[in-house]
């Protein structure tokens, strides 16, 4: 069968390192790679050390009025649950019968409130809230703890200071199948 004269020529270019160019696509051969802007737009995990916390700050003054506006509809006037988690109290009682599982009790350390605030509250427009929002409302949070005085105000170096009570109640996972089960950083 004889090879048409347009598709010879082509081959001959191939062959001879002619440069032809195609766009690489993903495996299934649709989409196309992330620019760094697009990344760094989601790239905002803040490590249980504090790693990666913006800058700014909040106080459990502020944090108490964006609270009423943007969190009491789901956690309550004053963090004691409704269609959203309870956030207060329950020290104590992870070793009974019937856990409370709250900020207070069960979450091990404090920059991860601020992680999860951030790139989940309020529910229905995640992500809307300043870095001093999100601070202040981490602040509020924790006051309602106990964890905070009332006047305080915390930005990325308090935050961090803070030490949960549940803390060293976290354990490695054990299991073959986790990697880098006590790594953080540079693993």
């Amino acid at each position: 069968m004889p090879i048409p004269k347009v598709a010879f020529g082509v081959s001959i270019l191939i062959g001879f390192g002619w440069p032809v160019h195609a766009q690489t696509q993903g495996h299934y051969g649709i989409g196309r790679t992330a620019t760094d802007a697009e990344i760094a737009g989601w790239n905002i995990d803040i490590g249980r050390n504090g790693e990666n916390l913006p800058p700014g700050s909040g106080s459990v003054g502020h944090g108490r009025e964006v609270f009423a506006e943007q969190c009491s509809a789901c956690h309550g006037r004053n963090g004691e649950g409704g269609v959203g988690e309870r956030l207060v109290g329950g020290q104590g009682t992870l070793a009974t019968a019937k856990p409370i599982k709250t900020v207070g009790s069960y979450w091990p350390y404090a920059p991860t409130l601020f992680d999860y605030i951030r790139r989940a509250m309020p529910q229905n427009a995640p992500q809307s809230l300043s870095n001093d929002d999100v601070y202040a409302v981490s602040a509020y949070i924790l006051n309602m703890n106990g964890f905070v005085m009332p006047d305080a105000t915390l930005d990325a170096k308090s935050l961090s200071a803070i030490e949960m009570p549940n803390r060293k109640m976290f354990t490695a996972d054990p299991r073959p199948d986790v990697k880098n089960r006590a790594c953080e950083k540079a693993c």
